[in-house]
């Protein structure tokens, strides 16, 4: 069996920093991290790979520096890594990344299964599996809850709706995003962490894909964040309205909920 596994790069909300000048998002390996759903994801695909036997193939897009994710992946046990890396595809929102994406796991070779988080904590569109499952032409499911391998070639998954459930039977090859609630991460084993740095990196430009320039980066992106900034919780202010006359006092307090639009 052949697994793959798409990761991102994230900036660690707890050391989030936005540009003043620019209003992005200040993004370096020092505030990075794999997005932590992702992690559910590739212990997916180990855990399958560690029944069944197999290989899991681990694929980010992103700046050089995505690189320390994958190496990460590698520490917990992934065979081997591909970034995709290129100017040309920055800027790139869900249907642009998915399409250069899909474009990449083409040229690398369809695997069985192809897992993702359901969402990154960047943007939280749980768009790009989906997405990945259009453009390759095969099946997805997303919010896999629990998975269940039969040896026929099929995959029994249970993916949350709200407050219910509901379980499929999908037909190799698919796409299917995880839950938190899917399994514990495995850690990284000290052979993996010393021999990390060791693994072969693959590396993916736009020159060595078949694809459509329009599609890719900020040329095929239909949607594009404008500005990002901290969200600023609003200062409490203490009301105390002493007017003798009724009407006076209700339209003060009239007037302050309109302020902070209560009404």
């Amino acid at each position: 069996m052949k697994f793959l596994v798409c990761i991102k790069q994230v900036v660690d909300t707890s050391k989030m920093e936005v540009d003043p000048e620019t209003g992005r998002l200040k993004r370096n390996n020092a505030n990075s991290i794999m997005n932590p759903v992702d992690l559910n994801a590739l212990e997916a695909a180990l855990s399958l790979r560690d029944r069944i036997g197999g290989t899991v193939t681990v694929i980010t897009m992103g700046p050089p520096q995505a690189e320390a994710v994958l190496r990460d992946a590698v520490a917990m046990g992934a065979d081997d890594i591909y970034l995709v890396t290129d100017r040309a595809f920055g800027g790139a929102d869900t249907l642009a990344t998915s399409y250069t994406l899909a474009a990449a796991i083409s040229k690398i070779g369809m695997p069985d299964l192809i897992f993702c988080g359901i969402e990154s904590i960047d943007s939280n569109t749980a768009q790009i599996g989906p997405e990945i499952a259009a453009t390759l032409g095969i099946a997805d499911v997303s919010g896999a809850s629990f998975i269940s391998f039969e040896k026929e070639g099929g995959l029994i998954v249970t993916r949350q709706n709200g407050s219910s459930a509901e379980v499929v039977e999908l037909k190799l090859p698919a796409v299917v995003t995880v839950l938190p609630e899917l399994n514990k991460p495995r850690y990284s084993s000290i052979k993996g962490i010393l021999g990390k740095g060791d693994a072969e990196l693959h590396i993916i430009t736009a020159a060595d894909l078949d694809i459509d320039t329009a599609r890719i980066g900020i040329k095929g992106s239909p949607t594009q964040v404008k500005r990002v900034r901290p969200v600023v919780p609003p200062q409490k202010e203490n009301l105390r309205i002493e007017e003798k006359d009724p009407q006076e006092s209700v339209d003060i307090l009239i007037e302050a909920l309109r302020k902070i639009s209560v009404i």
